[in-house]
């Protein structure tokens, strides 16, 4: 199967709200070219130094939208920031008040996701539920960021009904914090390639798929 006919498998699959990223880490140039050409505009790289390099190899195709969904690490934060439109893995207070900082001092407005952990995972990073919580107020006077949600990835080896009762946590827990704050939580960033049908029944508006459109990473690093 072409990576198009997969693609193109992927959408009869999804409804029409639901946004498809392509997860192109250790993606070549020319197969990310492929998919473009089979309609993918929203590519993410969680490796900046990768993804700055990709970016001006592909820098004619101006209608790409760059997601940045891996660890965010401050000294990293300003190259992020103007590299990329969407930044899903904003993990604790420290690092989004960093984000607005610099957004301020640049006179930019990045949209971001809030990365939670539902379940206990020692493997990611990301709020937990009470921390958020308690963090709101000061999100809340971070006016240089668009939050615009919830970024979740679950811990490995979860059964089918914890998956589906973890990504459901997370959907309810962006519709509490909208109830409690100023935050707009109209997107929700979870599902992958071996879960994105269960979390677009609980509501994902964004799924990021990587494995099942590029098939296993042939490059190293």
């Amino acid at each position: 199967m072409t990576l198009a006919q997969r693609l193109d498998q992927i959408r009869q699959q999804i409804p029409p709200h639901v946004r498809l990223i392509a997860v192109s880490k250790q993606v070549s140039v020319d197969t990310m070219k492929e998919a473009y050409e089979a309609g993918v505009r929203d590519f993410a790289e969680s490796r900046l130094q990768e993804a700055l390099t990709k970016q001006e190899q592909l820098k004619d195709l101006t209608d790409i939208c760059w997601h940045f969904i891996g660890h965010l690490q401050s000294n990293k934060a300003k190259k992020v920031l103007k590299n990329f439109h969407w930044i899903h893995s904003v993990h604790n207070l420290k690092i989004a008040q960093r984000l607005n900082q610099l957004a301020a001092e640049h006179s930019l407005y990045p949209q971001v996701c809030l990365q939670v952990k539902i379940l206990p995972d020692p493997n990611k990073y990301g709020w937990s539920a009470s921390q958020l919580l308690e963090d709101l107020p000061e999100l809340d006077q971070c006016k240089n960021l668009k939050i615009q949600g919830l970024m979740t990835i679950l811990p490995l080896g979860l059964s089918k009904p914890q998956v589906v009762a973890s990504f459901k946590q997370t959907r309810d827990l962006a519709a509490h914090i909208q109830s409690q704050s100023n935050l707009m939580m109209e997107q929700l960033s979870m599902g992958m390639s071996g879960d994105y049908l269960l979390a677009i029944q609980a509501g994902a508006t964004m799924i990021r798929l990587g494995r099942i459109i590029f098939g296993e990473r042939s490059l190293t690093g």
